[in-house]
């Protein structure tokens, strides 16, 4: 049997993924996968998504050089989550997010808002081109 038939899928045959840095802890992204990106990113050692909005692979860092070395691939208790355990490489520290923060997860809920709570890193303009 092979190991990507143990998933569960979703009808579109796509499986959530968090990715977190290995050695912080940090959560630094959500991103989605198919069974095309997992067997690649397994093989490869790096991150490679699938992206709905261009729909097609996404290998990450393709654009702006923030690449992410994978660990450890982890499936969840219900088999329908990736947690990916990554090195973020291209800045130091690591850029994940599009808008040149260390983290996607930027905005804390507080006092009935959202405050930006990390910093811009590098400026996307710079980063994408």
């Amino acid at each position: 049997m092979n190991w990507l038939d143990d998933i569960k899928w979703d009808d579109k045959g796509l499986i959530p993924v968090i990715a977190q840095e290995a050695i912080s802890g940090d959560v630094l992204m959500f991103a989605w996968m198919n069974r095309e990106a997992l067997a690649q990113t397994a093989a490869l050692g790096r991150a490679v998504y699938f992206s709905r909005s261009r729909g097609r692979l996404w290998p990450k860092g393709e654009e702006s050089g923030h690449v992410q070395t994978v660990h450890e691939i982890r499936l969840d208790c219900d088999n329908d989550v990736i947690l990916l355990k990554v090195t973020q490489l291209g800045h130091e520290p690591g850029i994940a997010c599009h808008t040149g923060r260390h983290s996607c997860f930027f905005s804390l809920y507080k006092d009935g808002q959202w405050v930006v709570t990390d910093p811009v890193l590098k400026d996307p303009q710079t980063i994408y081109k």
